[in-house]
């Protein structure tokens, strides 16, 4: 029982906090992990104003070595109640025939009142690695186009409510993901976006 509790979804209304929760921990994060890591970015709907979300914060940590990244990472993140997961590839999008080693990850999560600190999933990526790009150009079409936050939000708040198993939940919502890319992917083309454009 406490198995199923522990992957039922959960998704609940923005939190203003979720902002400068997300600038906090990203900046305790570069000073926790040093020079390796490139980057460290505030992702997925929580980063994304006026989304619902499940309450845990999205951070994504940029690397030019997936395996020195684990090695090097894994005592400063256990120091703050982070466990490294067995979970090292991304969904790669539909229609794309990528090699699945070009979506390679590592995975940390935080979970529970006895944390140091906010929920959080910590996905660290390579720099300029399809999976690192996607997930800031998810993050930037939806700041970009705040109109189409109230119909994601509602879609993921439905099927939350529909489906209790968490990984049910990321099988129905990936393929949804895919066609927000495919715009997004337009857009970006039109506008000259590029990660980490300011």
């Amino acid at each position: 029982m406490a198995s199923d509790i522990r992957h039922q979804v959960v998704v609940v209304e923005p939190d203003p906090l979720w902002e400068q929760g997300g600038r906090t921990l990203a900046k305790e994060l570069r000073g926790a992990l040093g020079p390796l890591a490139v980057r460290v970015e505030h992702i997925g709907s929580t980063a994304i104003p006026g989304m619902a979300a499940k309450p845990v914060l999205d951070l994504q940590v940029s690397v030019a070595d997936l395996a020195a990244a684990e090695t090097v990472f894994d005592g400063p993140l256990g120091a703050r109640g982070f466990r490294l997961s067995p979970y090292r590839y991304d969904h790669v999008p539909a229609g794309r025939d990528d090699d699945p080693e070009r979506w390679a990850k590592r995975y940390w999560s935080r979970r529970g009142e006895a944390a140091a600190g906010p929920d959080c999933n910590l996905h660290v990526r390579l720099v300029g690695s399809p999976n690192e790009r996607l997930a800031l150009l998810f993050r930037d079409w939806f700041r970009a186009h705040p109109e189409a936050v109230p119909a994601y939000a509602q879609f993921k708040t439905v099927l939350a409510g529909a489906l209790a198993d968490l990984d049910d939940y990321a099988d129905v919502k990936d393929p949804v993901v895919d066609l927000v890319v495919v715009v997004a992917e337009e857009w970006a083309a039109a506008t000259g976006w590029e990660p980490y454009r300011t």
